[in-house]
């Protein structure tokens, strides 16, 4: 198992929600949003629940290009239940290609800026997905803000 892989099972399994509604959709991406603003560039933000949209923002910046980012990171947390990045790391450590696991690159996305909502209980229910910086990046927007939001939660 490679350090990717390591360092995405301690995560995923660190940011586990106590609770998650439509309410903290809100409140976490308007979080991701801040936290954006202190790295290189716009990031589009999009977090799902039950595969209902339920927060989206494109900042001037964005595009089109970043939406499609957004459905394929998406698409993967929603398939495997991990963050994209995990995925990019599982592809390295078996040398396989997205073809090969039959994710292909038009529909899923092996790079940081997908994230599960996973609850405590162990059931992924959503997703939170940025684009618009290289991918380190974008995974580490999201796991910022999910520092700050579990310590204001008292999570942590």
């Amino acid at each position: 198992m490679n350090e990717k892989m390591k360092l995405c099972m301690e995560q995923e399994n660190r940011f586990q929600f106590c609770s998650f509604s439509q309410n903290d959709a809100k409140d976490l991406g308007d979080m991701l949003y801040q936290t954006s603003l202190s790295h290189s560039g716009p990031v589009a933000i999009e977090i799902t629940l039950n595969h209902l949209v339920i927060y989206r923002f494109f900042p001037d910046g964005t595009n089109r290009n970043n939406e499609l980012w957004l459905r394929a990171k998406a698409n993967t947390v929603e398939m495997l239940g991990i963050s994209s990045f995990h995925f990019a790391g599982q592809l390295e450590d078996s040398g396989e290609t997205q073809e090969e696991k039959r994710m292909p690159r038009d529909t899923y996305a092996a790079c940081g800026g997908g994230f599960p909502i996973r609850l405590k209980e162990g059931a992924v229910i959503g997703s939170i997905c940025v684009s618009g910086l290289p991918d380190w990046e974008d995974h580490q927007v999201i796991i910022e803000t999910l520092e700050a939001y579990f310590k204001k939660k008292g999570w942590v």
